[in-house]
């Protein structure tokens, strides 16, 4: 009897709608998987017609043009003697379900439905997909006549059932079904499944890689049996990223796994499993077969067929392996450097604009852009990826080119402008042509005090005032405005730089704009609307300025770039207010009126913990009860809330933003909630007043108490001493 089985994960850079590109993914992963002796392959979530189709799934093309892709996988050859598990939108009876399609030999075995949809962070699947509520049950599918023509089959199983193969048995999960506390697996292995499938769109967020192993190890190390995870990954036309972080565990242990970030389309991991471990584990837990003779079971589809070979003797067996995980810093460089990565190559663009200001959240850009570079070479010197070659020339526009190093192709495809005004200080310009010169960027510097005297000459014009920077004796309205335009002339020019710099060099195309905002300053609202924080894409976006420090040093050391070590120690400031004697006499947390650590904290508070501004004092009042005051903390919580509802209409129009933190305030995606506040808090600051007040009177109570307490002591001693 045989009893290895080889199994494989594909992990896939699929694109939404890219039916060409998807199928041509699938092959390969499917001729990968059959070079490495798998007899069974699994992939990713609606790997056919891509995840982030959104409201395409409302359109019927979406459906035909699956079917139609499966067609094609169906009938080729390519794909003979392998149960092959592909993930695709199929509606049934009207309703659209999220479904694996499992076929072997252009035969249809089952069409399993999602059981739990994903409806929360970046995810609304209910809107387009419905449920699968009949547990254990399949019902009769009808297949479209394309497919019949294929496969000589009318009807084929829809629902929640299984595969019985002449050596094992393989059920399947969908994504969220492994994060729920009723999931499929622990049912899934009392009825004896001994493969369980998971395709997998689960996008990256830092300091989350741990919790897909984790989970994989605990769904197998109570019940046993073999687990095979499959994620997306890349960008495939939304603002997550989809890490790769594909796995096969067999009774608790990670046998293989992929890398959580690479430049690679395809990625093909297998492992050989011997199915009498799986049923020695079981029989051993003498409390799961009692729950399990109990158990009900599945609709099981039989298959005259086996993964095993009939001689299996001789293959050598997966074993575990050590699982390191990404530190912050790590994930930061290779994440957001993949996600441009995508985003460029897709766009059809001949590069990257970014203005760069000497700061940190700008070079943090700029690094990251020299950390993609750096990518982009490994994957052709080292690995001989020839679609990245192929995609860097097509970029480049240029046939013949091969990058040598980082430097020289980030001066290919990266510009960046120091664009500096009278209130410019000569460390901040240094700064940011030291970097140029250490990642190799195609760097200019320029003064646009010329445009901003003609901005404000023109209102003079109509109006006869002349406006003043408060320093020079100029009110809060005319300081602002005078800031405001120094910034949005920033975004004006960088899109005419982006324009036509290819052309000033003698190449087609043009040059995507990039943010820096970072997530707290968004939070807050520090920025000026359609500024130079305004581009086509942020890759920090959604990453705090606390981690990107951490970056900036980790960076200094691991691309051996010193000038990130002045960065880091500069002072945030925004330099749109005159200088002091040549000196900065505007810095970022003192305009902003808190701390960047304070932003963070307010930032978990309000959206992981779901707080309003009464609870949000009510937890600060202790958690920072060794540095301030209640009154000093219901004045942070309040001013927070006041900058918040002030600023909230700005999040409507961030640019599209590398997804990395679990706070961000994306109005567009992530975080759906009212742009327009009433800024005051009437009811909700009258709650912090009275909570404030409570604790006071406590505090005197608890005072006069203890003065009472020092007086009747006193006078017992005077009395002992009489």
């Amino acid at each position: 009897m045989g009893r290895k089985v080889t199994v494989a994960s594909a992990t896939l850079n699929q694109w939404a709608l890219d039916f060409e590109g998807n199928l041509d993914r699938i092959l390969q992963s499917i001729l990968d998987s059959k070079d490495m002796g798998a007899t069974f392959r699994t992939g990713p979530e609606l790997e056919i017609c891509g995840y982030n189709c959104e409201d395409h799934f409302y359109e019927s093309d979406t459906f035909l043009h699956s079917w139609e892709v499966l067609a094609e996988l169906l009938n080729a050859p390519l794909c003979k003697d392998m149960i092959i598990d592909v993930g695709m939108p199929v509606m049934h009876k009207n309703i659209a379900y999220n479904c694996r399609v499992i076929f072997l030999n252009k035969k249809i075995l089952l069409i399993r439905p999602k059981k739990i949809l994903c409806d929360d962070g970046n995810y609304r699947e209910s809107r387009w997909f419905t449920a699968w509520k009949k547990d254990k049950t399949t019902e009769e599918f009808f297949l479209p006549r394309m497919i019949f023509s294929i496969t000589g089959q009318k009807t084929v199983p829809f629902g929640d059932g299984v595969i019985s193969t002449l050596d094992t048995c393989i059920g399947f999960e969908i994504c969220e079904e492994l994060w729920c506390s009723q999931g499929s697996h622990a049912p899934l292995a009392m009825d004896g499944v001994e493969i369980i499938c998971n395709g997998s769109g689960s996008h990256t967020q830092l300091r989350k890689n741990y919790v897909l192993a984790d989970l994989v190890r605990n769904a197998t190390s109570k019940s046993g049996g073999c687990y095979i995870f499959c994620n997306l990954r890349g960008c495939d036309g939304e603002r997550v990223y989809f890490d790769g972080t594909s796995s096969i565990t067999l009774n608790g242990s990670i046998l293989t796994k992929t890398k959580q970030f690479s430049l690679e389309e395809v990625e093909v991991i297998t492992a050989t499993i011997d199915l009498e471990d799986i049923r020695c584990y079981r029989n051993c837990k003498r409390a799961f077969a009692y729950v399990a003779s109990q158990s009900e079971s599945y609709p099981r589809i039989a298959v005259d067929f086996s993964l095993s070979p009939e001689n299996d003797t001789t293959l050598p067996t997966a074993q575990p392996i050590n699982i390191m995980n990404l530190t912050a810093e790590e994930e930061i460089a290779q994440g957001p450097a993949c996600w441009l990565w995508d985003y460029l190559r897709r766009s059809g663009q001949g590069g990257f604009f970014l203005p760069l200001s000497g700061g940190i959240d700008s070079s943090s850009t700029a690094t990251i852009v020299y950390s993609m570079c750096r990518l982009i070479v490994e994957s052709i010197q080292k690995n001989s990826d020839s679609k990245v070659l192929s995609d860097i020339r097509r970029i480049t526009a240029d046939p013949e080119y091969t990058p040598t190093n980082p430097k020289e192709l980030c001066s290919r495809i990266l510009v960046t402008c120091y664009m500096g005004t009278e209130n410019s200080s000569k460390e901040t310009k240094n700064r940011a042509c030291d970097l140029a010169l250490a990642i190799g960027s195609y760097h200019l510097s320029i003064v646009i005090d010329k445009a901003i005297s003609a901005c404000l000459e023109i209102f003079s014009t109509v109006t006869g005032l002349f406006v003043k920077f408060a320093a020079n004796g100029g009110c809060a309205r005319q300081n602002m405005a005078l800031q405001n335009i120094q910034a949005r002339l920033r975004m004006v020019l960088s899109y005419l730089f982006a324009q036509l710099m290819l052309w000033a060099r003698g190449r087609p195309g043009g040059l995507l704009v990039l943010g820096s905002a970072n997530v707290d300053e968004a939070l807050r609202g520090y920025m000026t609307k359609y500024d130079c924080s305004s581009a086509d894409i942020n890759p920090i976006g959604g990453i705090s300025k606390t981690d990107l420090r951490r970056f900036i040093l980790y960076a200094k050391d691991k691309f051996n770039l010193p000038i990130l070590g002045d960065i880091y120690s500069a002072i945030p400031t925004a330099e749109l207010e005159p200088l002091s004697q040549g000196k900065i006499a505007q810095t970022d947390e003192q305009d902003m009126g808190m701390t960047y650590n304070e932003l963070s904290r307010f930032g978990k508070l309000r959206k992981i913990d779901n707080c309003g501004p009464y609870s949000m004092y009510c937890k600060l009042v202790h958690t920072w009860s060794d540095t301030c005051t209640p009154k000093q903390v219901a004045e942070k919580v309040k001013h927070f809330f006041r900058c918040y509802a002030i600023n909230r209409h700005k999040m409507t129009v961030l640019t599209p933003s590398y997804h990395a933190e679990g706070y961000s305030p994306d109005d567009n995606r992530f975080d759906l909630r009212p742009f327009l506040y009433r800024a005051n808090w009437s009811w909700q600051f009258r709650a912090i007043d009275k909570q404030l007040e409570f604790l006071n009177s406590i505090k005197r109570s608890s005072s006069s108490g203890s003065i009472a307490k020092k007086s009747s002591n006193s006078k017992t001693r005077t009395g002992v001493t009489v």
